[in-house]
C-alpha cells in the first residue's frame, strides 16, 4: 500500500489551497508519512521534517539548490536550516494551518533526489 501511495504522490502536483481549507487529519498524515522514508510528523501534527547529511558544503548546497527547484516548480516552499554538511527541511501548509497533501508531494520528490 505504501508503494502505491508513494507512486501517487510522485505523480501529483501541488495545488493552491485557500486560507480556511482544512488540514489533513492525523490518520491521513500518518498514512502519507508511512509512504515516504524517514520524514517525521511533529507532535502537534502541524509539520513534517527530515534531516539530510552530506560529505561537504558543496554537496549540501547542491542539494539545497535542488530543493529550491522543486519548491519553485510546485510553488510550495519549505523552511530550511542549512549548515556545512547538513540540511534540515520542514514542511507545513500555512494557508490551512497544518499539513496538506502538498507537504507530502514535495517530501516524496525530495526523497527521489537520492534514488
Amino acid at each position: 500500500m505504501s508503494r502505491s501511495v508513494l507512486s501517487g504522490l510522485l505523480q501529483e502536483s501541488c495545488v493552491s489551497l485557500s486560507k480556511g481549507e482544512p488540514a489533513i487529519d492525523s490518520s491521513t498524515a500518518q498514512q502519507l508519512a508511512d509512504a515516504i522514508s524517514d520524514w517525521e510528523i511533529s507532535n502537534d501534527n502541524l509539520s513534517i521534517s527530515k534531516d539530510f547529511k552530506f560529505k561537504n558544503y558543496y554537496e549540501t548546497i547542491a542539494f539545497v539548490n535542488s530543493v529550491a527547484w522543486i519548491a519553485h516548480q510546485q510553488d510550495h516552499h519549505p523552511d530550511l536550516k542549512v549548515s556545512y554538511n547538513q540540511c534540515h527541511i520542514t514542511y507545513s501548509t500555512h494557508s490551512v494551518g497544518g499539513l496538506s497533501r502538498n507537504d507530502f508531494i514535495c517530501a516524496a520528490r525530495i526523497n527521489q533526489l537520492f534514488t
